[in-house]
């Protein structure tokens, strides 16, 4: 797919978070950027953020921060989606691709499930993960001396 079909492919993947719209809120709307929120504007916090589109140069990125929280959600995820990873909870695509974009709307059917529209079911979580950084950062600096 040539860059110029990205914004095709941005509408597909947008596409798959609209209906999700009604039971989040939607934290950016602008040319080339969607992104959901479990919760509302006073209340956001990093914790809170649920999914996101974004059109790049080279590939559209999709966000998905249940798969960051909840890695069990990947588990049957084909190998042709864990291929446009790149980090714990974005997929990085560069066509439309039906398979791969009906396993995302399945994926974030899933995820969206596992939150139960709650913006604090990651907090715990995230909460745990800073600490565990925080001592490890510790120790290290501990054993440097």
């Amino acid at each position: 797919m040539a860059e110029s079909d990205f914004p095709v492919l941005f509408d597909r993947l947008k596409a798959i978070l609209e209906p999700y719209a009604g039971r989040t809120y939607v934290s950016m709307d602008a040319p080339g950027m969607y992104g959901l929120d479990l919760a509302p504007e006073p209340e956001r916090k990093p914790a809170t953020w649920f999914a996101g589109v974004r059109l790049g140069k080279r590939y559209v990125s999709y966000y998905l921060m249940p798969v960051y929280i909840d890695p069990s959600l990947l588990d049957d995820a084909s190998p042709e989606l864990r291929r446009r990873m790149q980090g714990k909870s974005c997929f990085n695509l560069t066509r439309v691709d039906e398979p791969l974009i009906a396993e995302l709307a399945a994926l974030t059917a899933r995820g969206y499930a596992v939150t139960a529209g709650d913006a604090t079911w990651a907090v715990p979580v995230r909460e745990t993960r800073t600490a565990e950084r925080t001592a490890a950062k510790r120790t290290k600096a501990a054993a440097k001396g």
